[in-house]
């Protein structure tokens, strides 16, 4: 992993005037959408004892690209996991726009007020990517994360949602995807690694294509269907992730 890192950091260096134009030329053209209102529901499809689900993460789980958390992931995957169980599912998100793994260690976690949850899902690697973030520096601050959680719930699962595809991303230039795209994936494999060495943590390491998921789930759309600003995810798209990572829980 160190020695894969350091070459692809290496090949970039070079790169770094260019990602940095190309970084303001996005940073102009991207809407700056707001975090979805609604951080708390209930689905209730079933007839067993309440489920409590509580989401953390950033601003994939913000709901950064639609109006209410309802119609976002939390919401979604809330009203499959209740179909699925037949369970009332009480759901409640803690997610921040921008937020790194330390962020959310830092600041938002601590700001969680449930005392109990049966299922913990986390969003996160986005960020970390995008500043930069080295895998090991990463890792640590998922341990911490980890930690934190299991020592607050114990025995409830914590799940790990897909990293983001920055490689299909329509706003970001091709190096941009590249270069990106590629940190991520060493992030995927630090979230992989984790989830093996820790009892009760789990991730779901499938990479989102466009293609592979239009194929799996039959959704048809141009690429930019599935994207709001060409970052964040669209309403269609944050309700085939969410039904796609019920399935995988």
């Amino acid at each position: 992993m160190h020695l894969r890192y350091l070459l692809h950091a290496g090949l970039a260096i070079p790169q770094l005037p260019f990602m940095y134009l190309d970084g303001k030329r996005i940073l102009g053209s991207v809407p700056k959408l707001p975090a979805a209102s609604g951080p708390r529901g209930v689905a209730n499809l079933g007839v067993g004892p309440v489920f409590r689900l509580l989401c953390i993460g950033e601003s994939t789980m913000a709901g950064v690209g639609v109006a209410t958390h309802a119609e976002g992931f939390a919401g979604t995957l809330a009203t499959s996991l209740s179909q699925r169980l037949m369970r009332e599912v009480n759901w409640e998100v803690h997610a921040k726009n921008g937020a790194t793994a330390r962020r959310l260690l830092q600041s938002v976690l601590p700001q969680i007020e449930a005392e109990t949850a049966d299922l913990i899902v986390i969003s996160t690697a986005g960020n970390d990517a995008f500043k930069l973030t080295t895998p090991w520096s990463f890792r640590r601050d998922l341990e911490e994360m980890v930690d934190c959680l299991q020592q607050r719930y114990p025995g409830t699962p914590l799940a790990f949602t897909n990293t983001p595809p920055i490689r299909e991303f329509p706003a970001f230039t091709p190096l941009i995807k590249r270069t990106i795209g590629r940190l991520v994936e060493f992030h995927g494999e630090q979230l992989q690694r984790l989830a093996e060495d820790r009892a009760g943590v789990f991730f779901n390491h499938e990479k989102i294509t466009l293609a592979g998921w239009s194929k799996k789930h039959q959704v048809e759309g141009r690429p930019d269907d599935f994207f709001s600003d060409g970052v964040h995810p669209s309403g269609l798209t944050y309700r085939v992730w969410a039904r796609d990572f019920a399935a995988f829980l």
